[in-house]
């Protein structure tokens, strides 16, 4: 949900200062002073500079604009990243294995987390670009992104990450994490949908996916979308300075539901790492059920959950997470994801674990696994 603060900072320039920032006219300084600031606040909120805020349409394209910019500069190079990362990270990898790209991904353990020894043990003299996620989209798990830049500097390579589902829920400060690229979205954040930004560390080259007018510094030409970087900035400067505040009462209400479900609910697992997990995160394994029965029959009590990711078009396929963690079919089959907001309360989380409870109970009655298992209450 947009957070009311954000779109009213968005509205002046939905309407009456709608000029281009490319304009030299009032109405174009007045958007470039805009989109100026904005940028400003993206930059605070990850401790860069505003000159390495590179402005998107949001996480997708951060994540292709780094991983194709840095291929462009080095041919037929050889990449790394994790087998758990988000499409948006595999496909644009698969993309360049077609091209002749020499791709590697790395193992995770059961709790989804990757091993600094294994990153050192793929490295060749050919990788130039790392890639690896921040925090799990979905089990959650936060990975020791400084323990695998401190490798990748050793080696003199570029390391990427994905913190889409990070930024704004944890502290994070570029400078001290050693990343040269990081992908961040505005929807994250309580902001508007279709806009983002990748952090660019000064001195860090990449190729431009977008040609055109030169916009962003000629890294990303088009007419920018003043208005949804307005939000954007908005959303990055009340996340900055309600940081520990929200990130105290995300977990409260994650933690909450990961103690209510646990102990309401029988034959069920939490997955991910149980401390070094984002937030608002909460993934679980729900045995004898399915998790697509869970997500229509929650939906019917207004509870909005997910079996996998969020951002694939209508498609509810086999999570490549929880198989690259070593989960069975029937696992997988069986998990949900749970996530909380700030405009979540306790209450709702009690109202959650209740109805979860009746669902899962209902479900089972008519599960073919019904036989294999004792669900006791």
């Amino acid at each position: 949900m947009i957070h009311p603060e954000v779109l009213d900072s968005m509205m002046p320039y939905l309407a009456g200062q709608y000029g281009n920032p490319s304009s030299i006219h009032r109405h174009g300084r007045m958007a470039r002073k805009a989109v100026k600031k904005a940028r400003e606040q993206v930059a605070s909120l990850i401790n860069a500079m505003p000159s390495e805020i590179l402005i998107t349409s949001g996480g997708t394209e951060s994540n292709n604009t780094a991983i194709l910019g840095v291929a462009a500069q080095n041919p037929s190079c050889h990449i790394i990243t994790s087998s758990i990362e988000h499409d948006a990270v595999l496909e644009p990898c698969k993309m360049l294995s077609r091209k002749g790209f020499d791709v590697e991904y790395l193992p995770v353990d059961m709790f989804g987390m990757i091993c600094q020894a294994d990153l050192r043990a793929h490295i060749t003299d050919r990788t130039r670009l790392v890639s690896v996620m921040f925090g799990n989209n979905e089990v959650g798990s936060i990975q020791p992104i400084s323990e695998l830049t401190s490798v990748c500097d050793e080696h003199k390579i570029l390391f990427h990450t994905d913190a889409v589902q990070a930024v704004g829920k944890t502290h994070i400060d570029v400078r001290n994490l050693g990343v040269d690229l990081m992908s961040i979205s505005s929807h994250k954040l309580h902001g508007p949908k279709g806009v983002g930004a990748l952090f660019v560390r000064k001195g860090t080259h990449i190729d431009p996916m977008i040609l055109g007018g030169g916009q962003e510094r000629r890294m990303r030409s088009g007419t920018e979308n003043v208005a949804g970087i307005v939000g954007f900035g908005q959303a990055c400067e009340m996340a900055r300075t309600g940081m520990r505040k929200n990130i105290t009462y995300l977990q409260g209400l994650r933690d909450a539901l990961i103690r209510g479900i646990l102990e309401a609910v029988p034959a069920v697992t939490l997955n991910g790492d149980p401390v070094l997990r984002l937030a608002h995160n909460a993934h679980f394994t729900f045995l004898g059920v399915n998790g697509e029965d869970l997500i229509i029959k929650l939906d019917e009590y207004g509870v909005a959950a997910s079996t996998g990711s969020a951002c694939s078009v209508n498609v509810q396929k086999a999570s490549h997470v929880l198989s690259a963690m070593g989960f069975s079919s029937e696992q997988i089959a069986g998990s949900l994801r749970l996530t909380v907001g700030m405009f979540n309360t306790i209450d709702e989380i009690t109202q959650v674990t209740g109805i979860l409870k009746d669902v899962v109970r209902e479900l089972r009655a008519v599960s073919p696994f019904k036989e294999k298992y004792s669900f006791t209450e």
